[in-house]
């Protein structure tokens, strides 16, 4: 099989590549380097079946290309993290929403098998935990700039679906849930990396808000694992699928338990909104996933432990050449 796979270059693009070239798949990386990292993909460098083209989606001529040798595309290609999308919601919009329909309409010419990475941000303000794939999407107001993301991508899947139903073009759309794991960034506010790095640096852990929102973390092998089981189920197209772990923690006891687990002795601060993003910030409280369908699709459940996903992070830094303290978030968009 031969896997096109945009955003390859990204945190989790490049765990999905390693895993597929270590089955002896083909795999055809494509990004910008615009938030992915070539350091993220160098050890797969001079691999037989990797193939791997620093562009855009915006390249057509290249897409068309890349799709036409696909068997599988999996899009992984968007703008992340908090941080960004609050400073750049016009890039976030625009690079979620236009990229996604170049992929769908360049797929559904050869009608091949699209894997859509979709997120829980969609799910806004819904307090019915937890979320199920059916669940009413409950956004803020069009004037805060922080749910550009999940609306961006609420529209991706519209349009994914959309594609299903109307042109039959076979479509797979899964929402991560706080997916985390070595050679995640820091840099657009994901937290678990932040927190980790701040620790080992005996620097203070910048808590966002009162610390009393939760989340659940999910270690990026149980969601390539997912991936992986999903992409072969003829049942699985068409449909939404929720892919995280079910272990809730309230960031502040996630700042407490880094601190325990990397022996440091940093402070942990709270920050609020207004000052770590924005006047008038909105998070939401609780994100934890139903993933029933998951399980019934697959039979498989994401059970990697937090404390476990906490010391490999923390490994991965280690072996660094030394750590270097950057601001922490208070939640990871995913």
């Amino acid at each position: 099989m031969r896997y096109l796979i945009t955003g390859g270059a990204g945190f989790i693009g490049s765990h999905l590549a390693e895993q597929l070239l270590e089955r002896g798949e083909k795999v055809v990386l494509l990004d910008n380097l615009s938030t992915g990292s070539m350091e993220n993909i160098r050890h797969l460098k001079g691999i037989e079946n990797l193939e791997y083209h620093l562009d855009g989606i915006e390249n057509q001529h290249l897409l068309a290309e890349l799709v036409d040798d696909a068997d599988v595309i999996v899009h992984f290609a968007a703008a992340v993290g908090v941080k960004l999308i609050v400073e750049s919601p016009v890039r976030t919009i625009e690079t979620n929403v236009n990229g996604t329909q170049m992929i769908l309409e360049a797929a559904s010419k050869k009608k091949k098998l699209l894997l859509l990475a979709s997120t829980s941000e969609v799910y806004g303000k819904n307090i019915q935990v937890p979320f199920r794939e059916d669940a009413d999407l409950v956004l803020g107001p069009t004037t805060k700039g922080r749910w550009s993301y999940a609306a961006s991508k609420a529209l991706d899947e519209f349009l994914a679906i959309a594609y299903w139903k109307e042109k039959k073009q076979p479509v797979i759309v899964v929402r991560f849930f706080n997916t985390v794991g070595p050679r995640q960034t820091s840099r657009y506010g994901m937290v678990l990396p932040s927190f980790v790095k701040r620790a080992l640096a005996n620097e203070p852990i910048e808590v966002y808000g009162d610390g009393k929102q939760s989340r659940c973390f999910c270690d990026v092998r149980d969601t390539i694992e997912a991936l992986l089981r999903l992409i072969p189920l003829e049942r699985a197209i068409g449909e939404v699928i929720n892919i995280g772990n079910t272990e809730e923690i309230t960031i502040e006891n996630l700042a407490k338990m880094v601190k325990q687990r990397t022996g440091s002795s940093s402070p942990i601060q709270c920050i609020p909104y207004d000052k770590a993003y924005e006047p008038g910030f909105e998070d939401m409280m609780r994100r934890v996933p139903c993933i029933d369908k998951l399980h019934s699709l697959t039979g498989f459940r994401p059970q990697i432990s937090l404390a476990d996903i906490i010391d490999r992070v923390s490994a991965y830094y280690r072996q660094k050449e030394r750590p270097v303290g950057v601001a922490a978030a208070k939640c990871s968009i995913a």
